[in-house]
This record gives C-alpha cells, structure tokens and sequence, in this order.
C-alpha cells in the first residue's frame, strides 16, 4: 500500500480555495482546479516504496503490470490503470464538452497520429485512442448541465426570454422530430457568423438576468463568457444541481459542463475531449457533430446504494471504474477491501485508517491487485477501483 503525493492542476477555471481546505493547508491565492489521482501520463501520482527514491506510479505499473493491477485487469485493459481518480473544485464554469465512445476514439486518434499533428498541439482532440465515461460525485452542493432536454421544453425556454433573433431556433426546435431539431439548433449555433451571434447571446443574457428563475444559470455563463455560442447550446441541456453525495453519470457522447463546485470525479484513463463553446480552446465543429449523441436525456442523479459491510456502491455501466464510498462512525468493525483488482483510497472527511496509514481529508492510497487492505477508524472514505 503507498501514499499518493498528487499533482494540482491550476486551470483558469478551478477554485481558489476549496481544495486547499479539503487538504487543510493555506490557500496560494491561484485558482486549484483539479488533483489528479492515477497514473495518467500528464501528471501521474507519485510514490515512495521502501529502499526506493519516489517514482510516478506509471513507472511503478510499467515495470510489473500484473503485480500491481492483477492478471485478469492486464489481460482485459492492458498494462496500465484502467481509471483516473480526481478531486475538481470548479470555481467558475467548465467548457461545455463531450467526450468519444471507445470506436470514435480509436478512429480519431489514428487520423490524427497519419495526419501527423503533434500530441500537444492545441488543435489536436484526440490524446489517445480510449473514451472516457465519467461519474462526478458531489462533496458539496454541486451545479451543471447535463445532455440534451426535450425540444419542447426548450422551445419553450427560448421563447419565454422574447429575444427575436432565438426565434428561428425556437421554430427549428417545433419543427423536426427530435434528434434532428438537436442537431440543426446545435449546428445553426456553432455555424453562426461570429459577431451576430455574439450579440444574440447579449441580448440574451441580458433577458436571462432579468427573467431570473430557470434562466439564471445562463445570465452566469454569459457573465463568464460574454458572446460565446456555448451559451446558447448550453441552453439546450438540462440543468442539475447534486447534493453532498449525489453523482452523474456522463457517458460517451452527452453534451455537459459543471457550473460550480467541489465533486470527487472518476473516469475511464484518458483525456480524449471535444468542445462546444464556453472556452478559448478549439472547437472542432464537424468531429464535434459526428460525436455528440443527439437524443433527449433525463439527468438521473445516482444515489449511492449500501450493502452489508457499509460499502455504499455508485453503479454505472462501466467495468474500467468503480466507485464506492463508506461512511464511518465511532465504533464501526473494521471492513476487509482486500480484491483482486488495483485501488485507490480517498479521504474527504475525518481520519479513516488503511492498514496503518491515517488518512486525513484529501489524502489517498494506492492498494496493488491482492494486498491485504483494512478499513478502520472514523470519517468518509472513498474507494476507486475496476469492476471484478
């Protein structure tokens, strides 16, 4: 079992200082986005075994994989940690994205690998040829968009701001079934000529601000964003508030951003994302539309469900991740975490112990395939792992 000592990341977007208090430690006065946890190569966790200097967890899985991850997680994902685990702790709104299915991913890597262009360009999408299912799970309360809502209701929302420039979307959005009024509104919006669009989105904010109620959310976005498109198309999603505990699921292809918040997120190991606005960043219209996935969704919020041993499980569709988390009070029997696959233990609350490592909130541990794993103490404990 080795601590984690994790990288923050310092995205423009990332709060100043809700991760600094989950780690209890100072604020540096510069926004702390994310902690990432894993062995993802752009900033994988790093550890310390005895009688070795500190290395990144990557180097450590590279050299033995079926020692660490467990034959069955090698033979199924390949050498490497089929998950990344992260603290985000957004402080202003994320771009509004989507993310590949696992084909989408492959393709779009590959012809951009022929193509030649550089992993680090900045019109680059593909970083690698995985998709990347996610779960956001709340630490506290917690805002976003999540894929598309029904037309009619959007129609509907556009409508009431009395803005004449969103009634062509309105009348699109009444006039095609579905999936096609999805697609031609989402077009027509990231298609648009640059400076009416902009001054839509002006007029628009404006009505949102002095609507309030269900518009309030994209006055915030345009505040942020002044002129953007993804303020439009953010205006086709659902919008969702999670509670201390509460998580979504994000499949390949839903449309989402996160407003404000802190939330434990766990995700297939890749860094594959397409965007839709709200960014400075490229925005690739054409792969954009290959891949979104244009079909209303309800936003299902997932609760958290117990089993005997406390263990309280967030069930997904997905085998490369799996989290779960165990909330202990005084007195509580120790619990065996002992399993086949690799994990990784965070703290957000109290001082739960593994093994003989204390554990205080923001502090994690990375437990190989097999080792032996105890839970004790007191507090909230999360734990990330692959489906068995």
């Amino acid at each position: 079992m080795d601590r984690l000592s994790n990288t923050v990341r310092p995205y423009a977007w990332g709060s100043t200082t809700a991760i600094p208090d989950l780690l209890g430690v100072a604020p540096t006065g510069e926004p702390q986005a994310e902690m990432w946890m894993g062995a993802h190569p752009g900033a994988p966790s790093r550890v310390t075994r005895p009688g070795h200097p500190e290395q990144p967890l990557s180097a450590l899985i590279e050299a033995d994989p079926e020692r660490e991850l467990g034959p069955a997680v090698v033979a199924r994902f390949g050498p490497r940690l089929p998950f990344l685990l992260k603290v985000l702790a957004a402080g202003a709104p994320l771009s509004l994205q989507v993310h590949p299915d696992l084909a989408q991913a492959r393709e779009g890597y590959a012809a951009e690998e022929r193509a030649g262009i550089p992993l680090d360009a900045p019109h680059r999408n593909y970083k690698d040829a995985n998709h990347k299912p996610e779960l956001i799970c709340a630490l506290t309360a917690f805002e976003g968009f999540c894929g598309f809502r029904a037309p009619d209701r959007t129609a509907d929302l556009l409508d009431a701001l009395g803005v004449d420039s969103l009634k062509p979307y309105v009348d699109l959005l009444h006039a095609h079934p579905e999936d096609a009024a999805l697609r031609e509104v989402l077009t027509a919006v990231l298609s648009a000529d640059p400076t009416e669009m902009a001054a839509t989105v002006t007029e628009t904010a404006a009505a949102c601000d002095r609507l309030g109620g269900a518009h309030a959310p994209y006055a915030v976005l345009a505040h942020h964003f002044p002129g953007d498109p993804g303020v439009l198309a953010a205006m086709l999603l659902n919008h969702v508030r999670l509670q201390p505990g509460e998580a979504l699921y994000l499949g390949a292809g839903v449309p989402h951003a996160y407003l404000g918040g802190l939330g434990i997120e766990l995700m297939a190991n890749s860094d594959n994302v397409l965007r839709c606005g709200l960014t400075p960043k490229h925005v690739d219209v054409p792969e954009l539309l290959r891949v979104v996935r244009f079909e209303p969704l309800d936003a299902a919020v997932l609760r958290p469900e117990a089993s005997p041993s406390g263990e309280e499980v967030y069930e997904t569709p997905i085998d490369e991740f799996r989290l779960s988390r165990y909330v202990r009070s005084e007195g509580a029997a120790p619990v065996d975490l002992t399993a086949p696959t690799p994990q990784i233990l965070l703290a957000t609350a109290g001082t739960p112990r593994t093994n003989d490592i204390t554990l205080t909130p923001g502090r994690s541990v990375f437990v190989p395939a097999g080792e032996k794993a105890e839970l004790s103490g007191t507090g909230t404990l999360f734990r990330a792992t692959v489906v068995a």
